[in-house]
């Protein structure tokens, strides 16, 4: 059985786990209501419901062409102290055309937030 201290860094990498889930799946939600052409939405209004249904809190938005980026903030107690896990991420398109052809993300100096 774990110890104290083992049992308060897995609530700390819990509470991590679950930020960077939910700033992934609201980056995911903002990207798609922004290029929805069914449903087409504000990109930061539906990032903010997918944060808060996933136990976060929306602490930013920004919009990038068709780039959303968001940070998103966990609440947790660690010691009894209260907390927070800070995460951030970003979606849109996959690729991008240079002349007609598309490029690679990773050698482009485009990386995943996180």
């Amino acid at each position: 059985m774990p110890g104290p201290g083992r049992h308060r860094l897995i609530q700390a990498q819990a509470a991590g786990g679950r930020a960077r889930a939910a700033a992934d799946l609201a980056a995911l939600a903002g990207a798609t209501a922004l290029t929805s052409v069914v449903a087409p939405a504000d990109p930061c209004a539906t990032a903010q419901q997918v944060a808060q249904a996933n136990g976060a809190e929306l602490a930013a938005c920004t919009l990038d062409g068709e780039d959303v980026t968001v940070a998103v903030a966990v609440p947790t107690r660690i010691l009894g102290i209260p907390r927070r896990a800070d995460a951030a991420a970003r979606a849109g398109p996959i690729n991008r055309c240079e002349r007609g052809r598309a490029v690679d993300p990773a050698r482009a100096g485009m990386t995943r937030g996180g």
